[in-house]
């Protein structure tokens, strides 16, 4: 990966949510940004982040008990052990219904971390679930990267008046938090510290179950939105592996970067009021549960709960380690050269250890100049790799593609197979042409298999912006069942879904050749490519540091 290469705007990659485009910005005419700078310059006076001894008090994860359900369950892989359980959760519907069930089944105590939280169906049934856990006296600690949060804050104020609920933001927006316009120039005016955001994604329950993966808490990531969702992946562990995570959302819950709740969001209401508007903000008639789910998964085993009141758990022991950068990755003041990029030189590590094969799906790929030393050296010792990525046509950030498609034909003449999930290809794909029949479907999983052995998984996509500027957390698991499991999953060659994207015949230039049904179906253009696009990429390239994408 590249490291930084000068400041820009911050390009944001969640569908139906923007703050402000830094594409346009940066295109508009110098006199325009001059006379922006000097607003901006007088509106960094009017926030502070608040004292941080004065509104913080520190607190820790509550460890597993054998006091609880889940506690019980965990107690089945004692530390000594080394070996955690560990379960794939591929498929949304099981993905949303694990978290609905390990809150509801939660008697101690639930730490959820993520980047996003959304202001619909899917986030409005999780606060109010958090809601019910908290008055059944568990303990609720939320923590939110404050980037998403505006539409939020009637409802987190809700939550926090409840009691055994604390919410805290992460790198705060320091005034006018809820008007976005003033938002959007608070970021302008302390851009070289809040383009610096949390992308961990983290879910602990009793501190016995924990889920990780690439799915944040809205609609689109679990198959509920009516105009785009991804396709993405969780893994639900137990035992040791849930120990390590909690010490990391501790880290980060007591960390400098991190904010209570009503250090930066006041409100005159009382917490009666509060609640009130919380209560019906979050009524099921505008946060419905989801469907019935089916009977069993792709790998035939029925769902969490089903499985914790028989009594018979589908885990899969494997020793399994947590890693994630330290929050001080958001420290404005450091040099981007003594970055703690932790998780992104662990990955690194793992990639030079291959002696076999790499499977890689990323939906934002941009391996720089650094990367593409390390594939070429891999590929020299004819280590097979395989990417997975969303092609232009799928992407919600074209502008990443801008910097991704210099690197496609270096990759292939080195030997990588290159793959580009379709929006329209994948709903004539065997495993998601029902669930985005009508939807368009893009990639969001973060996965690496390495040599069939060794799963790599977390919220790090691999491009400058996670490896540089953007915190991530990661799980790396050593176990032959699990790599066999997640590839059955995510093999889209034979799945389809995808294009293969190979060197055309005389060498100078692509062709995308379809998969599935559609085997060989050859494209000559870029699929979603316009005259209109190319223009729009070429500016891209040429007026965004490829070392913010």
């Amino acid at each position: 990966m590249e490291t930084l290469r000068g400041l820009g705007l911050m390009q944001l990659r969640c569908p139906g949510n923007s703050l402000l485009s830094g594409r346009l910005f940066l295109a508009w005419p110098w006199v325009v940004r001059a006379l922006l700078a000097a607003l901006l310059v007088s509106l960094a006076a009017c926030g502070s982040l608040p004292e941080r001894p004065a509104v913080r008090e520190s607190s820790t994860a509550i460890p597993a008990s054998s006091a609880t359900a889940l506690g019980r369950i965990a107690a089945q892989y004692p530390a000594e052990q080394e070996q955690s359980g560990l379960r794939p959760l591929p498929q949304s519907v099981f993905a949303l219904d694990t978290r609905l069930e390990l809150i509801r089944r939660a008697q101690a105590s639930l730490d959820l971390q993520y980047y996003l939280l959304g202001n619909d169906k899917t986030g409005r049934l999780i606060l109010r679930s958090l809601r019910n856990a908290a008055q059944r006296g568990v303990r609720v600690r939320l923590l939110l990267d404050d980037l998403y949060t505006a539409p939020l804050d009637p409802l987190l104020l809700g939550l926090a008046s409840y009691p055994n609920v604390e919410i805290r933001l992460f790198n705060p927006f320091t005034f006018a938090h809820s008007n976005p316009l003033l938002r959007n120039l608070n970021f302008l005016s302390d851009l070289k510290r809040l383009n610096h955001r949390m992308h961990n994604k983290l879910f602990l329950a009793d501190g016995a179950m924990a889920l990780v993966g690439g799915r944040n808490l809205a609609d689109e990531y679990f198959l509920r939105s009516s105009q785009a969702n991804f396709v993405d992946f969780d893994l639900l562990a137990t035992g040791p592996l849930v120990h390590e995570l909690s010490q990391i959302f501790d880290t980060y819950w007591n960390s400098d970067e991190v904010y209570p709740l009503r250090a930066i969001v006041a409100s005159p209401d009382s917490a009666q009021d509060l609640r009130q508007r919380f209560d019906a903000a979050v009524r099921p008639e505008l946060a419905p549960l989801p469907g019935d789910v089916p009977a069993v998964d792709i790998y035939g085993e029925p769902p969490l709960g089903v499985e914790i009141d028989r009594g018979q758990l589908h885990f899969i022991k494997a020793w399994a380690g947590a890693y994630a950068d330290p929050p001080s990755k958001a420290d404005p003041g450091r040099a981007a050269a003594n970055a703690p990029a932790l998780l992104i030189r662990k990955y690194i590590e793992q990639v030079q250890a291959a002696r076999s094969e790499i499977l890689i799906s990323s939906p934002y790929f941009i391996p720089g100049p650094l990367g593409m030393a390390h594939l070429r050296e891999a590929r020299k010792h004819n280590v097979a790799i395989r990417v997975v990525t969303n092609s232009l046509d799928a992407s919600d950030e074209p502008v990443v593609d801008s910097s991704y498609r210099n690197y496609r034909v270096g990759m292939l003449r080195m030997g990588v197979e290159l793959y580009e999930l379709s929006p329209h290809e994948i709903k004539r794909s065997k495993l998601f042409r029902v669930p985005f029949s009508s939807s368009r479907g893009a990639l969001h999983a973060k996965l690496t298999l390495i040599d069939e052995k060794t799963v790599l998984v977390g919220s790090m996509n691999l491009d400058p912006r996670s490896a540089y500027l953007n915190t991530e957390l990661g799980v790396m698991v050593r176990s032959p069942e699990l790599a066999r499991r997640i590839r059955s999953a995510f093999d889209f060659h034979d799945l389809g879904g995808v294009y293969r994207v190979e060197l055309k015949p005389d060498g100078a230039g692509l062709q995308w050749v379809g998969t599935g049904e559609d085997a060989g179906q050859v494209l000559d253009s870029e699929p979603g490519g316009s005259p209109f696009m190319s223009l729009r990429l070429w500016l891209d390239q040429h007026l965004v540091s490829e070392g913010m994408l």
